[in-house]
């Protein structure tokens, strides 16, 4: 490394911090005393996807959380749901320690995940991810579901609140009372 001043190679770094994806330096050139702030960040190694057709394409989490957005639009989810399932699948990905994974890998790989927290988002991302070519591949999916027991929902966010459900309550019988 050069100092981005005089251009000299012989530097010493006065302070090192971890920040949030690597670390921050602060350097001072021994020829000119110039100070900069230089960021190193660890490089993963390129994942990339083969694609059916036998294209190779770069992983892209963007790409990931896409899907999964739309799988799971209008589900009651809490909030950061989306960003730690494809946090999830992503570090597992990258686990096998391989440098091609094929995207029927990641598909199945999507489909376990929301398979465990949520059919109708399972549902959603299958119709597109298996492509049914007609309605009886579909019903042999949901008959599939209904014949094992419902995810655990508890973490989800419940569609009212507690407050506005006893609320709801006491305008109804307010409502009611009212009318006689």
């Amino acid at each position: 490394m050069n100092c981005p001043n005089c251009l000299q190679n012989e530097l010493k770094v006065v302070d090192s911090r971890d920040v949030e994806d690597g670390i921050r330096r602060r350097r001072e050139c021994l020829g000119c005393g110039y100070r900069f702030t230089t960021y190193e960040r660890i490089q993963p190694t390129a994942v990339y996807v083969i694609k059916k057709d036998g294209r190779r394409e770069e992983w892209s989490k963007d790409k990931l959380l896409g899907g999964l957005h739309k799988a799971l639009e209008k589900r009651p989810m809490p909030v950061g749901t989306v960003d730690k399932l494809a946090d999830e699948i992503e570090a597992e990905l990258v686990e096998t320690g391989r440098a091609e994974i094929s995207s029927s890998a990641v598909g199945d790989k999507v489909m376990e995940k929301l398979k465990s927290i949520d059919n109708i988002a399972y549902i959603r991302f299958a119709s597109v991810y298996r492509k049914f070519t007609d309605v009886t591949e579909f019903k042999e999916m949901v008959d599939k579901l209904i014949g094992r027991p419902e995810p655990d929902t508890r973490s989800q966010l419940p569609l009212l609140l507690d407050t506005e459900i006893k609320k709801a309550k006491r305008s109804k019988s307010h409502d009611t009372a009212t009318i006689r």
